[in-house]
């Protein structure tokens, strides 16, 4: 073969590498396709871990939502800034006002009902709502002392800021969050003197409280503080005092749905004393605090038999200790600050529904 026949047979085969290139395509097509399916979840899934913020609507979630506090009481007044939410329980997008000359700006006003049952606040009727603005009844008292302006209040409100958990805004005095590696677990008080104690100022003989004391004292002794026992406490010494206690009488001055007070989160709980409760239903305590952590009365057949069981409770220091156990998972967030509890409206916002309206405010205060 000539030199000029071989460079022409090599030319062919570049020219026409039908083999070679068949293979080539097949190869580059399966590493296309194995990228695509390497790819293509790793970008899904990296989108899905963003943050709250980004994953949600930005239309609707990053911008300011303005809340109007149409009247506070006056030692609050320095204590509330536009950038509080941020500053101090780092909610985004929060602005807090209290300049009622800004009204026609806000997007939630909030109305205290302290200061409408006292009558130091009067509703603005007479003021046209802008489009969109929500008018918000807030309040932490039962249901009793909420005084007897609610039934006035009909087709006024559309959001309702309360302890209770069907509230628009749930603010509850207190909850328990997870205890997260590292946590330290509080130490439990076995240094107790006393097997039951009680702290009261106000007193009638009508309330059930009253009247489960009087049955419990008749059989073991309770150790009574507080203004009406003429044995105050300073503050300072309150939960001191408490952890000598085996046990703290919980008992709410009202019987009402989900109201649930400082005297379990805080008086209880933070003290170390293990808590007997009188309030709503066994099965809304179970709702928000772990089992073994409480003792409610209405689980006994009688006062006797609930005294009968603490005094065999506190001579077991096993079986008491399994009402502590609950320290190694959890802790108690208490959330009395009234601030915190007007920055929870910002969170909630982007879920209000558009046109709800309260038209009984007080039937849905009431209801069981």
């Amino acid at each position: 073969m000539s030199v000029v026949q071989k460079d022409l047979k090599t030319s062919q085969d570049c020219n026409h590498p039908k083999e070679v290139t068949s293979a080539s395509m097949k190869k580059y097509i399966f590493l296309c396709i194995l990228c695509v399916l390497t790819l293509v979840p790793l970008y899904v899934w990296l989108i899905g871990y963003s943050s709250p913020a980004v994953s949600l609507s930005d239309n609707s979630e990053q911008r300011n939502v303005t809340i109007l506090l149409w009247h506070w009481t006056a030692e609050r007044v320095r204590a509330i800034s536009q950038n509080m939410c941020w500053e101090r329980f780092n909610i985004p997008h929060c602005k807090v006002m209290m300049q009622e000359a800004l009204y026609m700006k806000a997007d939630v006003v909030v109305f205290h009902n302290l200061e409408l049952s006292t009558g130091r606040l009067k509703l603005p009727l007479e003021l046209p709502r802008p489009p969109g603005q929500r008018w918000a009844w807030m309040s932490i008292q039962s249901p009793d002392n909420n005084g007897r302006l609610l039934g006035e209040y009909g087709g006024v409100f559309n959001l309702t800021v309360n302890y209770r958990r069907d509230a628009d805004v749930s603010i509850p005095y207190g909850g328990f969050v997870p205890r997260e590696f590292g946590d330290p677990v509080d130490d439990i008080p076995m240094e107790k003197t006393d097997l039951v104690c009680w702290v009261v100022s106000h007193y009638k003989d009508s309330f059930r409280r009253s009247q489960v004391y009087e049955e419990l004292n008749a059989v073991i002794p309770v150790k009574v503080y507080g203004r009406w026992s003429n044995n105050p406490l300073e503050p300072n010494d309150l939960l001191p005092t408490i952890s000598r206690c085996y046990f703290y009488l919980a008992f709410e001055n009202s019987i009402a749905k989900d109201y649930i007070t400082e005297k379990l989160w805080i008086n209880s709980y933070q003290s170390g004393a293990v808590p007997v409760v009188l309030g709503p239903p066994v099965e809304e305590y179970k709702a928000v605090a772990p089992p073994y952590s409480f003792i409610h009365v209405d689980e006994f057949a009688s006062v006797k038999e609930l005294a009968e069981y603490l005094q065999e409770l506190a001579g077991d220091a096993k079986r008491y200790g399994e009402y502590m156990q609950w320290k190694r998972d959890w802790k108690v967030q208490p959330s009395i600050n009234k601030e915190w509890r007007l920055c929870q409206i910002c969170l909630r916002y982007p879920s209000f529904p558009p046109h709800k309206v309260y038209t009984d405010l007080a039937a849905w205060d009431k209801a069981t």
